[in-house]
């Protein structure tokens, strides 16, 4: 390979969980190409997760258009430019009319496979799949570390989804927190932090009063401090969401709640995590919601018991 710049154009997803889930393929391709150049393009909310990548020339933010004419702007864009490799998560037929040494495309698998795996088959290293990881710089994670300051450990909760059919109780998530955080909890005398967006704020107040002063409040921060704080918890629990892939991605033991999704797709990815459920498998909910959009919760059927069995069998798993 030669010593000058390799330019790579990486188009991923539009949605923050699947750009996640996809991530740690930017990662392979800055560890196995030295002299690797990114070009990255994102819809508008993920966009942000990759400002800190290594040796990024540009974050291209793409906006859908009904028309489909978000295709042709992006094909302005860049196809001036000769690349080594545009590796194209969206499967658009973008790449054919570009000038590019090499070319991977995404393809929908056939059988249900894990984001993460769907993923890898794109750079054909499904045998050792990339682990979503992001990058942070060191000034983004000193004022993570900062926000986080302080004694006990952290439950993080992110109880807000980009649906109501995926989204569990609020109250059910201060019941949980309250026997996690208090006595005799495994986590008592702990702080709580809530993640969410900046229209998720409103989700605090049914959670202050379960760790009164004791709270981080991250609704509204940017991706990547969010992502770098969820390095310091100890556990997190939310619903199916970009933030349950962020926890995952940052290594905290991680549990997300499931019920109008697919854990098998979309299970948060890492040995400690773990997929919980209520009763009803997720094709028996898609047979009563067959478009998977009615203005409905999914979500009532889980019960806090079992998600709180669940959080103490991963601390004590994760322990030491």
């Amino acid at each position: 390979m030669s010593s000058g710049p390799f330019p790579i154009l990486f188009i991923t997803a539009t949605r923050i969980g699947d750009a996640v889930l996809s991530s740690g393929l930017i990662r392979r391709l800055h560890d196995e190409i030295p002299n690797a150049r990114f070009t990255i393009v994102a819809g508008p909310v993920a966009a942000p997760l990759f400002a800190e990548v290594p040796n990024l020339d540009r974050v291209i933010v793409m906006e859908k258009s009904k028309t489909g004419g978000h295709w042709f702007e992006l094909w302005r864009e860049v196809r001036k430019r000769r690349w080594g490799l545009v590796v194209d998560l969206r499967g658009s037929g973008l790449t054919k009319f570009l000038r590019t040494r090499r070319r991977a495309i995404h393809r929908k698998s056939a059988e249900p496979v894990h984001k993460v795996i769907e993923a890898a088959r794109v750079l054909k290293i499904e045998d050792e799949p990339a682990a979503p990881f992001l990058y942070a710089s060191a000034d983004t994670e000193a004022y993570a570390a900062e926000l986080v300051k302080g004694e006990g450990p952290i439950l993080a909760l992110a109880p807000a989804a980009n649906w109501i059919g995926k989204t569990w109780p609020v109250e059910r998530f201060a019941q949980v927190a309250m026997r996690l955080l208090r006595e005799p909890g495994p986590l008592q005398g702990g702080r709580l932090m809530i993640v969410g967006g900046s229209r998720d704020a409103g989700l605090v107040k049914p959670l202050r009063d379960v760790a009164q002063s004791r709270i981080i409040d991250l609704t509204g921060k940017d991706l990547l401090t969010a992502y770098a704080a969820l390095k310091h918890a100890r556990l997190f629990i939310g619903n199916d969401s970009g933030a349950m892939h962020l926890a995952a991605a940052a290594g905290a033991p991680t549990i997300g709640l499931f019920g109008p999704s697919d854990e098998r797709l979309y299970g948060p990815w890492g040995t400690n995590t773990r997929a919980v459920r209520g009763p009803r498998e997720f094709e028996q909910i898609r047979s009563v919601d067959p478009g998977l959009d009615q203005a409905i919760c999914h979500m009532m059927d889980l019960p806090v018991e079992k998600v709180v069995r669940a959080a103490k069998e991963l601390l004590a798993a994760t322990e030491g």
